[in-house]
Formats: structure tokens, sequence, C-alpha cells
């Protein structure tokens, strides 16, 4: 009876170890982890996103009806410009080369946008929180991004990369306060009498 109980204890154990030796390999370097990888990717991602943006920022300020926003819209095709420059550098920063791979959510999000002029009418106060609201949802994705990738790059070492990405974060999230305050300021109000 002893002996079955040690054999069915020994088989348990060998399940486990065996169970728990099942994990992915491990690396010593940084540049050789999947994490690593992972955020080059995201970089590659959020690098064709912004080069995608400061195309379509001139059409959605041209669309616009309100100055303030076309105003709005205008700066921050500026700063758009200066993220791409800031990307080339996080990627110099970790010794990759500058590369765009198309992100899908990116032009999801440009092409609803473009549906949104497309529908409303030129001129109208209602275009405006419809521009508003497609920008808000570009901010949303590109504060998500450049959220994640600081964080990866701190986790990574990164210190530069993660200084760079912090710097385009603050003014993702200023451009997103400034749409809100822009809608607040009348154009949701007056919109909501205009005739279709």
């Amino acid at each position: 009876m002893w002996h079955c109980l040690c054999l069915l204890i020994s088989t348990q154990l060998k399940n486990t170890t065996m169970a728990t030796t099942k994990t992915p390999a491990q690396t010593d370097t940084v540049q050789e982890s999947a994490l690593n990888e992972l955020f080059i990717d995201e970089l590659k991602d959020i690098y064709w996103a912004e080069k995608h943006l400061a195309k379509a920022l001139p059409k959605m300020a041209k669309a616009a009806t309100s100055d303030k926003l076309r105003t709005a819209i205008e700066n921050h095709l500026a700063e758009t410009e200066n993220h791409v420059t800031r990307l080339e550098a996080a990627f110099e920063s970790i010794n990759e080369k500058a590369v765009a791979v198309k992100c899908e959510a990116m032009a999801g999000l440009l092409k609803e946008g473009d549906e949104i002029v497309a529908e409303t009418e030129k001129g109208s106060i209602t275009r405006d929180a419809g521009i508003i609201s497609a920008a808000q949802k570009i901010e949303h994705y590109e504060i998500a991004s450049y959220g994640t990738l600081k964080t990866l790059a701190s986790v990574l070492g990164y210190q530069e990369a993660a200084e760079l990405l912090d710097s385009t974060l603050q003014e993702e999230k200023n451009a997103d306060s400034l749409l809100t305050k822009i809608a607040e300021s009348g154009i949701n109000q007056s919109s909501k009498t205009e005739k279709k």
C-alpha cells in the first residue's frame, strides 16, 4: 500500500513539474525578448498612423465650419508632424530603422472621419460636431497607444524613447481636451437645432 501511495505521489509530482516547465523560452537580452518585438511592432503601427493622420488633417480643417475648430486642427497638424519626427527619434534611440506598418485602427478611424464629412452638409455646425467626434476618437486611440508605448519603453529600459513618447502623450491629451472645450463652447448646442 505504501509503495502504491509513493508511486501515485511521484507520478503527480512529475506531471506538475512537466506542466510548470512548459513556459516560453527566456532570454538574457531585452533586444531578443518578445516584449521588445511587440514594442517595435506597436511603434511601426503608430508611425504609420501619425503619417497618415498628417495627410488627413488638412482635409478635416478645410471641411470645418468654425474658425476655432479649423485653427485647432491646423495647430494639431503641426504637432502631428512633430510626432512623426519624435517617433523617428524613438526608433533611432533603440537602434531600429523607422518603418511604418499599416495601422488598421487608424485607417478605420480616418475612413469614418471622411464618411462623417461626406454625410453632413457643408458649412453646417452639425458637420463640426461630427468632425470633433471623429477627431476625439482618433485622439483617444493615440492616447491609448502612446500610454502603452511609454510604459513598454520604460519596462524595456528605453528611457529616451519613453520620454519622447510621453511628450507626445501629453500633447494628445491636450488636443483631446481642447476639442472637448470647442464642442462644449457652443457647437454641440447650436447643432442640436440645425435642420437636416
